[in-house]
């Protein structure tokens, strides 16, 4: 049984595991400058060719699944990147007691969109065998 509703839903979700990188990207493309710095905080550089690569990436990337356009590229760069990320962030068997503990949940969240944007990846490419 499928309900006429079940499109809504499913963007609603993939709305959902976009929405910190929608978010992350529209604060830094609007503070370019405070973008710069969190790549600076890291490490990274060059800085700000780093920062704009980051903000057109978690953009389009986005962008890509929620308009089911290639989503499945969308999902794997998404995926990439924020296993990426979360290694270069999120280092949390370096880091003392309590900022530990808050890494470590935060790490393993980051997992978890991980593994979220693999599935998106894998039943997109899965449809489009079977249509």
């Amino acid at each position: 049984m499928r309900s006429t509703a079940s499109p809504v839903w499913r963007w609603i979700a993939l709305l959902l595991l976009c929405a910190a990188y929608l978010q992350g990207g529209l604060n830094k493309a609007v503070d370019f400058n405070a973008a710069i710095a969190e790549m600076n905080h890291f490490g990274l550089s060059p800085a700000a060719p780093l920062a704009a690569a980051v903000i057109v990436l978690e953009l389009g990337a986005s962008l890509l699944i929620l308009t089911g356009f290639w989503r499945w590229l969308g999902a794997l760069a998404l995926a990439g990147f924020t296993l990426m990320a979360t290694f270069v962030a999120l280092r949390f068997w370096e880091m003392p007691q309590p900022e530990r503990f808050m890494a470590a949940n935060s790490f393993f969240e980051h997992l978890g969109l991980v593994g979220g944007f693999l599935l998106v990846a894998w039943l997109d490419l899965k449809d489009r065998v079977h249509d």
